[in-house]
Formats: C-alpha cells, structure tokens, sequence
C-alpha cells in the first residue's frame, strides 16, 4: 500500500494575512476625491513595480519550510521576488531527493512525487511572486512481513473518513 507525504513552504509578510482576499486600495488624505491624487498612487506602484521605488511589502516578505524534515529554510529567510522562484523550487527539490533516499535505505520504491509553486500578488506594488511550494510524494514499501501488511491496513480503516468534501 503506498503511503503519501506533503511538506509546503510559504512566504510571510508581518501583520499580513497571505491573501489578497479582502485587500482594498488605500489614498493619502486628502486625494480621496481627487483624480490626480489616484493618478499619483497608482504612479507611485508603478514605479515600485518596476523597481524605482521600495516596496516595503516585498522587502519584508520572509520564506521558512514547515516541513520535520532537515532541508533548507528552517529559519525564516528574505528572497527577493526575482530569485524566490528558483529558490523555492530548489528546496522543494530537496524534499524529493529526500523521499528517494528514505525509500532506498526502508526498500521502498517512489511511485509519484510532484513540486507545485504557488503564486502571490504584492497587494502594495502589484508584483506577482512565487508565495511558497508543496511537495507531494507516494512510496511504496516492500511488504513481505505479514504483521506489517496487517498494521498498515488497520491503519488505513483508521484514516478512512478524515477527508471529507464538504462541497459536494
């Protein structure tokens, strides 16, 4: 029966939710009603988008894995949205190579592992970045003991019904 891991790695800015879900544009007083006031926000992340002004939102944003494996990233770290997508996929390569070698040393075979990088938009400059990874893999264990076939099935019924679609 093969057996499934996840380890995800996120960015975090402080006082920030991660979510662009609720975000509204803020004005300085006193450009509220006024055209040329919006003009000169929407100007100022302009230039913060393409690198004129700092964005304090970008320069804050810190990365740290909370996986228990030993890999990259366990304490929180800045990466700059140009360099945290290779970053990031490079220390989720990390938990792969990890798998291969926990199957090789327990005579397991990996059946599947898959990286997914997740994206953010910078609610200050509108920059789109690389937000975290997850890793996912399945390993398939040799199962000639007969009293660990039996435990990992009881285990299985145990884990039957924790994942439920509330959608549907």
């Amino acid at each position: 029966m093969p057996y499934g891991t996840g380890y995800g790695m996120y960015a975090s800015v402080s006082g920030a939710t991660g979510s662009a879900e609720g975000v509204k544009r803020m004005l300085p007083v006193g450009a509220v009603s006024s055209a040329e006031g919006v003009r000169g926000v929407e100007d100022s992340r302009a230039a913060k988008r393409v690198g004129r002004a700092e964005c304090q939102t970008c320069k804050s944003r810190k990365y740290k894995d909370g996986s228990d494996e030993m890999v990259s990233f366990k304490s929180a770290t800045h990466l700059s949205p140009q360099a945290a997508g290779s970053a990031v996929m490079a220390h989720e390569q990390e938990h792969v190579s990890n798998a291969y070698k926990k199957a090789a040393l327990n005579d397991g075979k990996v059946l599947q592992a898959s990286v997914q990088l997740h994206m953010g938009v910078c609610p200050e400059c509108g920059r789109s970045y690389v937000a975290g990874g997850t890793t996912s893999t399945k390993i398939q264990y040799n199962e000639d003991n007969p009293y660990e076939k039996n435990a990992k099935s009881l285990q299985a019924e145990a884990f039957k019904g924790n994942n439920v679609d509330v959608a549907v």
